[in-house]
């Protein structure tokens, strides 16, 4: 936990907020800043700053967590589909600098956009790529 961490706060529940779910890993709670009716967040109770400091134990229940409430958002809400975000990094759009999984319930005609446009690599560039990042893991 961080003193300065405003996730930290709401996870060990100093902070007051709309959760729908927790347990001794994880706080789960509606977005003050919502997308679309029923976003929600995900939060460790432990502090990482970012998925690069987030360790695979850790990773593997916050994704088990994530499908049972992507289940519970469309059970409960009638979605028509689900975007999971997260940010790493300023430039990527992280604003909070405690890991946090967006879950962004998605309704037929809402004009929410996550969309990009598509960048088209030669296959020499798609090799090379390919190439160092197998490389780095």
């Amino acid at each position: 936990m961080k003193d300065d961490c405003l996730f930290c706060k709401i996870a060990k529940g100093d902070i007051p907020s709309a959760t729908i779910y927790e347990d001794r890993y994880f706080r789960v709670f509606l977005d003050v800043n919502p997308a679309s009716k029923g976003h929600c967040l995900i939060v460790p109770r432990e502090h990482f700053d970012n998925i690069y400091d987030l360790d695979g134990e850790t990773a593997g229940r916050l994704f088990a967590l994530a499908t049972g409430v992507a289940r519970a958002l469309r059970k409960a809400l009638s979605c028509d589909g689900l975007n999971l975000v997260q940010n790493n990094g300023k430039v990527a759009g992280q604003t909070v600098n405690h890991f946090h999984l967006h879950l962004i319930p998605r309704y037929e005609g809402d004009q929410l956009g996550l969309l990009w446009k598509a960048k088209h690599l030669k296959e020499e560039e798609m090799e090379e790529l390919r190439k160092k990042i197998k490389n780095a893991i």
